[in-house]
């Protein structure tokens, strides 16, 4: 269990809010599932994250489960992404982020933050392992 629970956990308001968007990560996540653009992996690893810093039990159940579990247990322990779901982590982060900074935002310090964003996620996700024998879905 990571360290970060115990810095977190005793502010309740902080847990809910942390419980709740975890959940709502794990939703996204299993939609990613059954939708080719979205992307599985990186949605259970944001909601991990979540539960680490608000629900022991949460965290052991996201890790432990026989369907999603893997995807999270890969990127804990630095075997990896899938290939497929960085691919559309990348063109998904890029597409938002991009079609916000040039149309939906008109300050220039704003448009640079997000083009700054964008460019250092997908460093990141290009960044990771990438796994190619993938199971059944991303």
């Amino acid at each position: 269990m990571p360290e970060q629970f115990d810095k977190y956990s005793s502010n309740k308001f902080i847990r809910i809010i942390f419980i709740a968007a975890g959940w709502i990560f794990v939703g996204l996540g299993i939609i990613g599932i059954f939708l080719p653009v979205m992307p599985t992996t990186i949605f259970l690893i944001i909601a991990a994250a979540c539960f680490a810093r608000s629900s022991e039990k949460f965290y052991n159940q996201l890790l432990n489960n026989k369907y999603l579990g893997k995807y999270i247990r890969d990127y804990l322990e630095n075997k990896g992404m899938p290939l497929r779901a960085k691919i559309i982590a990348i063109i998904m982060i890029n597409t938002v982020i991009g079609y916000s900074a040039f149309f939906a935002v008109e300050t220039y310090w704003v448009k640079i933050l997000l083009l700054i964003i964008a460019v250092s996620l997908t460093v990141y996700l290009i960044s990771l392992k990438t796994l190619y024998h993938e199971t059944k879905s991303t």
